[in-house]
């Protein structure tokens, strides 16, 4: 195939699907300057929005075409965009030769352990993974029961259970590093229910419901080539002797043989971090990021980015990514931006609040939401311990329950009143969408002084990249603590611990962050075992 690139659409000419191919394949024609008869398919590789100029909107396409005579076609136009197609296709793994007497155990079922999995099953290695929460319905009903009645199960929730954190998010699936697993990870997940635009929008995402049923599909292939997957065991501790692993013991009761365990617990599995650490794992302090989730009307993201275009079918809702550098040295950002979204309560543990966003695939809510985030270093910590970054979040998180009223609600402040440095006594135009509840309080209790001041500069900042960013009536949600791991699990060059057997991986370990990088590291350490050691079949 030939790849065909910067070819634009305004957005009237792509009404519908029909529509748009029709003028795509006008568009190529007129570019490789041939006949209808010449051009055998085509389909789209990469498709995003130009929105610089409001008034004038515009979709950027690169093409993968299938034609006639294609070598006359590169000698022709390799000047002006058009270029062979790369291969993309995921490498076939060769086995190791090791024997490996028991099955390999994944710890934790999100993506780093999700993608793991599957790779091993298809390869024959038929592993086993271990999750300490439900089954992604259950869990569903677990978490609806918290958001109305405030009644948390620690085992079950926004961060454990299948899936991971990720299967309650906007269920973003861009990233930041060129790796051709990506594009195997889309295809994985469009086999297993997600829609096909995944695998060529600029930035796709599934959305928490639609995110919901590939993964449960994705379990049931893994199960299909041999894999088992057990829900509600928790991997309590890890038998070690002469620095190997040797067994695993599960819910404090079963203990099974272990040879080789494939470590992806997530960044919310503190007691999991506590035990590692007892165990003589080698742990390491990591910098990462806390803040509050920002709600504003999603008509005014919009139009701050669309302008006149602003709800044209074909654009939908509007996102944002912004960044601010302080003068105190501190920066400030906003992450994990859901469209139409929602803010939601994540807690895990007891006695503690937590905040995330969540969207469906249509983003059809009324509101935006983003994390604003400052980011801590682990000199913020006051510890050199390896934890202390965790009880660093724990602080902020038990001081955001206390201020909601030891109910898990959370508190709240609006913008405007945040800017001034007053507590908030009634509600503006915008409805918020956390639940169980919110209660006015002054963030300033709940959060670093620095963290405060660094996101009073970047508001006021980011209003003049989104205007109505800073609109006094934006709702400033406390706490979110769970951006990323404050902890690493060290590891070496072939993803393995100090402790042999014992593979680190993904979003826990502190070496991912979202559901795309860590589904390729946990491909890149099966990868890694399966280089190692034969099958088990």
């Amino acid at each position: 195939m030939i790849r065909i690139s910067n070819i634009k659409l305004g957005i009237n000419k792509v009404v519908d699907r029909d529509a748009e191919r029709q003028a795509l394949q006008n568009a190529i024609l007129s570019k490789i300057m041939t006949s209808p008869k010449e051009l055998i398919d085509f389909k789209i590789f990469k498709k995003s929005i130009d929105a610089r100029k409001k008034d004038a909107i515009v979709y950027i396409y690169t093409i993968d075409a299938t034609v006639q005579h294609e070598n006359n076609m590169l000698k022709r136009h390799g000047k002006t965009g058009v270029t062979l197609s790369p291969e993309l296709s995921y490498h076939d793994l060769r086995p190791g030769t090791e024997h490996l007497v028991e099955r390999p155990v994944i710890i934790g079922m999100g993506p780093a352990g999700l993608f793991a999995g599957l790779i091993l099953a298809k390869n024959g290695y038929a592993p086993i993974i271990l999750e300490r929460g439900d089954d992604v319905d259950t869990r569903v009903a677990k978490i609806d029961t918290f958001w109305k009645t405030g009644t948390l199960d620690t085992k079950s929730n926004m961060q454990f259970g299948e899936g991971g954190a990720g299967t309650f998010s906007d269920g973003k699936l861009t990233t930041l590093i060129n790796d051709n697993r990506c594009r195997t990870i889309l295809e994985a997940f469009i086999e297993a229910g997600a829609p096909e635009e995944i695998l060529y929008l600029s930035k796709p995402h599934i959305g928490t419901d639609l995110l919901r049923e590939t993964v449960k599909n994705i379990r049931k292939e893994i199960i299909s080539y041999g894999g088992e997957v057990r829900f509600r065991a928790e991997v309590t501790d890890f038998i070690i002797k002469n620095q190997t692993l040797e067994a695993l013991v599960i819910n404090d009761q079963e203990e099974i043989p272990c040879k080789v365990a494939l470590l992806g617990i997530g960044h919310s599995a503190r007691n999991t971090y506590e035990t590692l650490h007892l165990r003589g794992i080698g742990l390491t302090q990591k910098p990462f990021s806390i803040g509050v989730r920002i709600e504003h009307p999603q008509k005014i993201i919009d139009q701050a980015q669309y302008g006149v275009s602003a709800g044209h079918p074909g654009l939908g809702a509007g996102d944002y990514k912004l960044a601010y550098h302080s003068s105190n040295v501190r920066s400030a950002y906003t992450f994990c931006m859901c469209p139409g979204g929602y803010v939601v309560a994540a807690a895990s543990e007891e006695k503690g609040v937590v905040t995330n966003g969540m969207s469906q695939h249509k983003r059809n809510g009324e509101n935006a939401n983003a994390a604003l985030l400052v980011g801590v270093q682990p000199s913020d910590f006051g510890s050199e311990h390896p934890l202390a970054g965790v009880e660093f979040q724990r602080k902020w998180e038990r001081l955001a329950y206390q201020l909601g009223g030891e109910n898990y609600n959370a508190p709240v402040q609006l913008v405007g009143d945040f800017l001034a440095d007053q507590p908030s006594t009634t509600w503006g135009s915008i409805k918020p969408t956390y639940q169980p509840g919110l209660t006015f309080a002054e963030l300033k209790e709940c959060l670093p002084d620095y963290v405060i001041q660094t996101m009073k500069e970047a508001i006021v900042y980011f209003d003049t990249k989104i205007k109505g960013f800073a609109m006094k009536d934006s709702v400033m949600t406390g706490v979110e603590t769970r951006s990323s791991s404050p902890v690493r699990i060290n590891r070496d060059e072939n993803n393995v611990s100090n402790i042999r057997g014992l593979y680190p991986m993904g979003e826990g370990a502190g070496y991912a962050g979202g559901i795309m990088s860590s589904a390729v590291d946990g491909l890149k350490t099966a990868e890694k075992v399966i280089k190692k050691y034969a099958s088990v079949k």
